[in-house]
């Protein structure tokens, strides 16, 4: 397994208002939930792996993986879906030092991805590192250290909902994919997404 220990954190915690709601990570993508996609890319690059979710726990049980749902209330965003993941790897897996969190609708995610986010937090100096394709950033898509949760909940605490405005608080690494053919951090936000997505995963060797 890779080095430093890494807890894999998938985020899908969101209310999925552009889909006309229910969990977008349940949507079907080449016949799986695109969940499904996210956990077969996100395994053989962490340790373990993580869903962070609200709502009725059942209807994701038949994935396999610890569930944490928020604790700031209110649906405050994906940087409260990340606290609670930092605080239930403190409690039940303190050897853990890293988080990489990915959202849950992104079902082509690359099998590069924890290595180049530590290379490239490593070669910054930075304690935090997030993802970019195509010059945009991906801010939920990163590594965090444990270590910074009881800042991180001070932040929430105070208001803060703008996860960029955080991490770039904090000083954070910037690890760039090509946005070409695929853009691997593709979420599938929309009816429109999806099907943009059954088209790419057709096509995909």
């Amino acid at each position: 397994m890779m080095e430093p220990p890494t807890i894999g954190l998938i985020l899908a915690g969101g209310l999925a208002r552009r889909m006309g709601g229910g969990d977008k990570a349940l949507k079907l993508l080449a016949g799986q939930p695109i969940l499904a996609h996210v956990i077969d890319r996100l395994r053989g690059q962490c340790d373990a792996l993580l869903l962070n979710a609200n709502g009725d726990p059942a209807r994701l049980a038949g994935f396999g993986l610890p569930i944490v749902a928020d604790t700031v209330p209110d649906f405050a965003g994906p940087l409260a879906g990340i606290l609670a993941g930092l605080d239930w790897i403190a409690a039940r897996r303190p050897q853990a030092e890293w988080v990489l969190s990915v959202a849950a609708d992104t079902p082509f995610i690359p099998s590069d991805l924890a290595a180049r986010l530590h290379q490239a937090r490593a070669a910054a100096g930075t304690r935090l590192a997030c993802a970019a394709s195509g010059g945009q950033q991906h801010h939920a898509i990163g590594l965090w250290p444990v270590s910074l949760r009881e800042d991180l909940r001070r932040a929430l605490a105070a208001g803060e909902r703008r996860l960029g405005r955080w991490t770039n608080g904090h000083g954070v690494a910037v690890a760039e994919w090509p946005a070409e053919p695929v853009d691997p951090f593709l979420n599938v936000n929309t009816p429109e997404d999806l099907a943009e997505a059954e088209r790419l995963a057709a096509a995909a060797p």
